[in-house]
């Protein structure tokens, strides 16, 4: 795997994220799935032409996400776009088949040569697990014995592998193989402990979720991974962050168009998980100087990426710029503004030191 081509502290990727948010009205049902589907790939046609580097589609199984099936969906974009990198944020590895995982996504890389990446996780949700016919009691031994099988892949040589979830496999070669002869995968966690190790341990790049809270808060993760790394004897490895947050052309803009949307669902999640309301307190903080939002003008949110990225040492920065109902027209603007003006202030900043 190439360090350069997934970024380096020099020169981090600045990439996005989307679920393909869906409105839900006043009873729950939701919007046009397969409009906001295609309003996704404009989104991501967008981004490749105002110079953002990577594109990442959350895999969900819900009323409120559009996109079930990210690799469709960036075929698609691949085949309108030439350089932006395609991948997940994140792939359900528990609740799929790393086999099947890693064809789909060797065939997305013919598509787009060299482009072509997958981000593997347990998610945040778990409908996939019922939806699949898997008991969520088996919920850690899934996640373990199906990475240790998508791990053994990316080596693109038969494979002997045997667990306890699937019957074993005896010198079984996986088609079709990538050019450069592994397919790129990254480990996303929410920032524990033993899921950091897990990553260091497959020798996978690092994706922490920072969704609450403060980045430097995960400095002690950052960490902990570059010191497992060393520990395992492996070389240094890039690391990533994740968080939500919206451009526009000023902070009380952003922070205007954002907040009725993130309040409704983090309202909704609340419901869901035992949360209390959310309030505007709780946006203002998490959008502060270093909360885990970054919202504002491109001047604020690229001071505040280029803030992150030096004090976890990150390779990345994913932006995850669509949030509930907020609507196409400022997802694009948000996308336009992360492209023409954030990203190239982040390079200048980190190039000031």
């Amino acid at each position: 795997m190439s360090y350069d081509a997934l970024g380096t502290r020099a020169r981090p990727t600045l990439g996005l994220d989307t679920f393909g948010d869906v409105p839900l009205d006043p009873e729950g049902r939701p919007g046009d799935h397969a409009e906001v589907i295609r309003q996704v790939v404009a989104e991501g046609v967008l981004a490749d032409r105002v110079g953002v580097d990577y594109l990442g589609l959350g895999e969900h199984h819900r009323a409120d996400y559009a996109v079930s099936a990210p690799d469709v969906v960036l075929a698609a974009i691949a085949g309108q776009t030439g350089r932006i990198r395609l991948g997940t944020g994140v792939t359900v590895l528990s609740s799929d088949d790393p086999i099947r995982v890693y064809q789909r996504f060797a065939t997305l890389d013919a598509i787009a040569p060299g482009r072509a990446e997958v981000q593997l996780g347990r998610g945040s949700f778990i409908e996939s697990f019922g939806l699949f016919g898997l008991s969520l009691d088996d919920y850690d031994r899934l996640f373990a014995e199906k990475l240790d099988l998508f791990s053994a892949l990316q080596s693109e040589q038969p494979v002997s592998w045997e667990g306890t979830i699937r019957p074993p496999l005896e010198g079984k070669q996986v088609y079709p193989t990538t050019a450069a002869g592994r397919l790129p995968a990254w480990i996303a966690v929410g920032g524990t402990p033993e899921s950091v190790v897990r990553a260091a341990h497959y020798g996978m790049p690092l994706v922490l979720a920072v969704i609450g809270g403060s980045p430097r808060g995960f400095v002690q993760f950052a960490d902990l991974y570059r010191r497992a790394l060393a520990e395992y004897g492996r070389e240094e490895l890039p690391i990533g962050m994740h968080s939500p947050g919206h451009v526009a052309a000023t902070d009380e803009l952003a922070r205007e168009q954002l907040y009725p949307h993130q309040a409704d669902l983090y309202t909704r999640l609340g419901r869901e998980r035992g949360w209390g309301p959310y309030s505007q307190i709780a946006f203002n903080q998490a959008a502060g100087p270093e909360g885990a939002m970054f919202v504002g003008s491109p001047e604020t949110v690229a001071r505040k990426i280029a803030w992150a990225i030096t004090t976890l040492g990150l390779s990345r920065f994913q932006l995850k710029y669509s949030v509930g109902a907020l609507p196409h027209d400022q997802r694009l603007e948000s996308v336009r503004l992360y492209g023409e003006e954030v990203i190239p202030r982040v390079r200048e900043l980190l190039a000031q030191g």
